[in-house]
């Protein structure tokens, strides 16, 4: 909340908004339509009350139509043509503004799938997408209409106080000693207005994140008999955001009436002392006329740029935090070298990359995470040969995950380095390996699609036969067989249609059709029954035959035929070897199957009892 303040009450800043002219640059040609229609409207807005002059002074006070249909052809020409400007430029800024919020959307996602895994691991989504969504359409909503706004009432002001000067230079000084006074006022206000309405839009953020918690945790809620609880929270929520915004409805009600005093006392002034000069035959009533036209329409552009230069300094907050999203550098990237030869992600040279075995070693590996000093590895020695099965176990925490994610290059070591095939991975490109590497989930996460999508993803050309012949090898078609459009049934948000047993077949036949050299299972079958894991083990028992795999598992009797079991707690490696090795030593792997087969002699005894 407070880095939040501190962004919104910056002053403006130039520099931060020359960060969005990289995405108007494309756009140049709108910009300057917008820019010229929107100087026409205000110097038709200028001439509009000389015509009232012109007919009163000629028309009226002679008590004549003589020339009337010329006037009116050329008033309609006018109106016509400001009628033509006012549509072009609503329809350019229009444009505009979607083409910059799209611009952005597409930086952003582009430059979100060039982060490294590690960005994932400690960002929240909630932050990444009000970036990508509310923060990019509040600055290309500026850019398209507060700023031309402010420009126009620029015009406008300059263009009207000119013709007032020129119409009656004493008249003309007597409105401008209002305007600081109405601007003073504008200033306070504003920024109060600003203040509240700021804080309306934060707790309303609040309630939009509390609507999709009791959505998403509705089920959870009824379990606990929360629902009470639920609603008082909600309350809360809401009785803040209706006292904030009473707050902000009545300054304004305070303020307008205030300016329209002002404009009042403006059009009382320059009737009262432009009558005595028009009985005075000083002034004609048609300069009079236009002079009040100027005198009453200033104060709304004045008010208009006072509002719109405190949302623009509000909206730097979200150029900050957009551009802070773009300027997040990768921790895992391509060399420079690298990218020449094997291409980047986006434009990768795949003729240039070497087939892979699936060799690995950790020569001298030491690793701690970017946010911890604390060596999680140190000087780790580990050899992989091609098609070995190597299994990770260890209690919640204790850093299973950190071999496999330097393994797969999601994080770089700090210290010493990893060899696949005998190079260090860092002379290869990130893409050559990761599309070698089949991961399989503990939660897996299915995209909106058919399940046929979903396997596709695994080989974008695969064909309908091949999807079905992955589905198979994993039983995944089970799942497809009780749906009524079987393949061709849409899983829903998430995979929402479907168990979660269902949807880790599916990450599994996913994770086949790529047909990769190394193979990562991270629990993956953890959230699958009993016969469905034993379908599973032997057909990953034969689908693992000549690849490099790593497991990392929970249930250890999933890993008993694996070629080395690596014990790890508090991310050091305690023990390694086959199954029946580290039972002989009846140390912690010894202990860990010890405490396992107990628990899971006492559920099957539990749940025989009760049948």
């Amino acid at each position: 909340m407070r880095i939040e303040e501190q962004e919104y009450t910056k002053n403006f800043d130039i520099r931060i908004w020359k960060r969005v002219l990289p995405f108007l640059k494309p756009f140049r040609g709108t910009v300057a339509v917008i820019l010229i229609f929107n100087l026409v409207c205000s110097l038709i807005d200028i001439v509009l009350p000389l015509f009232q002059r012109y007919a009163i002074d000629n028309f009226i006070e002679k008590n004549t139509l003589h020339g009337i249909w010329i006037f009116a052809a050329v008033y309609t020409v006018v109106i016509l043509f400001q009628f033509i400007s006012v549509m072009l430029f609503t329809r350019s800024s229009a444009s505009l503004e979607m083409y910059v919020s799209r611009t952005m959307k597409r930086a952003c996602f582009v430059h979100l799938q060039e982060l490294s895994f590690s960005y994932y691991n400690v960002t929240p989504v909630g932050y990444i997408l009000s970036r990508v969504m509310s923060d990019t359409d509040r600055i290309a909503g500026m850019v398209a209409w507060n700023i031309t706004d402010m420009l126009w009432a620029f015009f406008y002001v300059m263009g009207a106080f000119a013709a007032m000067l020129l119409l009656n230079w004493k008249l003309a000084l007597i409105i401008m000693l209002i305007v600081p006074a109405l601007a003073l006022l504008t200033w306070y206000f504003q920024n109060k207005i600003l203040h509240w309405n700021r804080k309306v839009r934060k707790i309303n953020s609040r309630i939009t994140s509390s609507y999709n918690e009791g959505i998403m945790g509705a089920q959870t809620s009824k379990t606990l008999v929360i629902e009470e609880k639920n609603i008082t929270e909600f309350q809360e929520i809401t009785e803040e955001m209706r006292v904030s915004a009473i707050h902000a409805a009545r300054l304004s009600a305070v303020y307008v009436p205030l300016v329209l005093i002002c404009g009042s006392l403006a059009t009382a002034i320059v009737l009262s002392r432009g009558g005595i000069l028009v009985r005075e035959q000083l002034l004609m009533i048609g300069t009079l006329s236009a002079f009040t036209s100027y005198a009453v329409g200033i104060f709304e552009p004045i008010q208009m740029l006072a509002r719109n230069l405190a949302e623009l300094i509000s909206v730097q907050a979200n150029i900050e935090r957009v551009t802070s999203l773009l300027d997040q550098e990768p921790m895992v990237k391509d060399s420079p070298e690298v990218i020449q030869k094997y291409g980047d992600t986006f434009s990768p040279k795949r003729e240039n990359w070497e087939p892979i075995r699936g060799d690995i070693e950790f020569q001298d590996v030491s690793f701690h995470y970017p946010d911890g000093q604390e060596e999680v590895l140190s000087h780790f020695n580990l050899k992989v040969p091609a098609g070995t099965t190597v299994a990770i176990v260890g209690e919640t925490g204790a850093g299973k995950s950190t071999l496999v994610n330097l393994a797969c290059r999601f994080f770089e070591p700090t210290g010493g380095k990893i060899l696949i095939d005998g190079v260090d991975y860092r002379e290869r490109s990130q893409l050559w390996l990761h599309s070698n590497i089949g991961y399989v989930l503990q939660n897996p996460h299915l995209f909106s699609g058919t399940i046929m999508e979903n396997i596709r993803y695994g080989k974008l050309d695969a064909t309908d036969e091949e999807v079905i012949l992955a589905a198979k090898a994993v039983s995944a078609d089970l799942a497809a067989e009780r749906l009524e459009n079987g393949y061709n049934t849409d899983v829903g948000e998430g995979g929402g249609r479907l168990s979660t047993g269902e949807k880790q077949l599916i990450s599994f036949a996913r994770a086949i059709i790529a047909d990769p050299r190394i193979f990562v299972l991270d629990e993956a079958t953890s959230s699958i029954d009993t016969q469905t894991e034993q379908l599973i083990q032997k057909a990953t028992e034969k689908l693992l035959k000549g690849r490099t795999s790593f497991i990392i598992a929970h249930r250890l009797s999933t890993i008993r035929h694996a070629d080395l079991i690596l014990v790890v707690k508090d991310g050091k490696i305690l023990e390694r070897g086959k199954h029946r090795e580290l039972l002989e030593k009846k140390g912690y792997y010894y202990h860990l199957c010890k405490q396992q087969f107990q628990e899971e002699t006492i559920q099957k005894s539990s749940s025989w009892e009760k049948s």
